[in-house]
């Protein structure tokens, strides 16, 4: 393995542990994928299936190849399918964060999108994060379905399932993951008094223009 590969692996285990850190995720649910080549094969790098983050180390995560080669000690996650057909479809993103936090899957699991009930709905690179329709894990059909809803943004809820983040980086992949489950928990508590008032198409419109440069600028 190359020294980019062991680098992309530690990121990989340590992003895992922060995820099962912050409730995010709890034994083996959710997973995390970066882009990897290897050999001159666009492939990526996946967690294991049914394997707990206190256990997870740097070599247990499994290659897959974007030709359908699977190199590793153990089987990829049931999920690898969605993760590899977001990274088919989006040259631009490196990273793809799943996960089964509390309030993003309530809320999934009522089949609801996040609208723009706050300005950070935005961090996602839209004004919602839509929910797709249910299907079952590991299936062709979860993975067409969550391909077409990153097409144009960076998260989605899936129905009954759960949270899918993606990024350029991983940290960006993690931040929108984050952030998406704090939205869905004040939207929650929210709904319990009434439903808020949303932001319109044209205020979330000003906040996504702001946030093509926020954080990406540096003083002279």
């Amino acid at each position: 393995m190359s020294d980019d590969e062991n680098m992309l692996r530690d990121q990989a285990v340590q992003a895992i542990r922060k995820l099962d850190a912050l409730g995010l995720n709890r034994g083996s649910t959710g997973n995390l994928s970066l882009r990897c080549a290897r050999g001159g094969v666009d492939g990526m790098l996946i967690t294991p299936t049914g394997m707990g983050a206190d256990d997870l180390r740097a070599q247990d995560m499994v290659w897959v190849g974007f030709d359908g080669t699977v190199q590793g000690d153990w089987l990829p996650s049931s999920e690898w399918h969605f993760h590899q057909a977001i990274l088919l479809r989006r040259a631009d993103l490196q990273a793809v964060v799943h996960t089964h936090s509390v309030n993003a899957t309530a809320l999934a699991c009522l089949e609801r999108e996040l609208p723009p009930i706050h300005y950070m709905v935005a961090v996602a690179g839209s004004d919602t994060i839509p929910c797709t329709p249910y299907h079952t894990f590991g299936s062709e059909a979860l993975s067409a379905a969550v391909a077409q809803a990153l097409s144009d943004r960076n998260a989605c809820l899936l129905a009954h399932h759960g949270l899918v983040a993606a990024g350029a980086t991983l940290a960006q992949a993690m931040k929108i993951a984050i952030e998406i489950e704090s939205l869905c928990e004040v939207y929650l508590k929210a709904l319990a008094v009434a439903e808020p008032t949303r932001l319109s198409t044209v205020q979330m419109a000003e906040v996504l223009d702001k946030f093509k440069s926020y954080g990406r600028l540096r003083r002279s």
